[in-house]
């Protein structure tokens, strides 16, 4: 082994001594503070998130109730198919579904697929059928139910 390759194996050791040392004392005790404030990392997930039901336009045929806002979201009671027209979010974002009955759903996939993306989703032993809709600009949204003997769906906020 010649004198270069010696130095340089010494340095890479000390180097991952010292990010040893730097982790150890860096590390603590407690469990954290889920509320905390997260710093550098809180940039990484900038601009991400749900759409709020709020922004979204509702057209149902035949024509169903009106929806309901509820501590969850807005709720959807329909009976074969309804439209939903999604205001452009600004960024990416997801349009979170949930139903107590099975029910399907049509969209367009984001960013400059010419894609469209159709799933059948029913509800499970671990809870309501979930349907994640990826957002980016103005979008159509149609949700039919399968049989058409009425779907409750929900408008998430999260």
């Amino acid at each position: 082994m010649s004198t270069r390759q010696k130095v340089l194996l010494v340095a890479v050791a000390v180097l991952l001594v010292g990010l040893y040392v730097v982790a150890v004392a860096g590390r603590r005790d407690d469990s954290g503070d889920p509320a905390a404030e997260l710093g550098a990392l809180a940039r990484l997930g900038r601009g991400t998130g749900t759409v709020d039901p709020a922004t979204v336009a509702v057209t149902c045929l035949p024509p169903a109730a009106e929806p309901a806002a509820t501590a969850d979201g807005v709720t959807l009671a329909f009976g074969t198919a309804c439209r939903l027209r999604v205001a452009d979010p600004g960024a990416l974002r997801t349009l979170v579904l949930r139903g107590t009955t099975p029910f399907e759903v049509t969209a367009r996939a984001p960013g400059d697929a010419d894609v469209t993306v159709t799933d059948e989703v029913a509800p499970g032993a671990d809870g309501p059928a979930v349907a994640k809709v990826a957002v980016d600009r103005v979008t159509e949204v149609l949700l039919r139910c399968p049989g058409g003997g009425g779907c409750s769906v929900t408008l998430a906020r999260s």
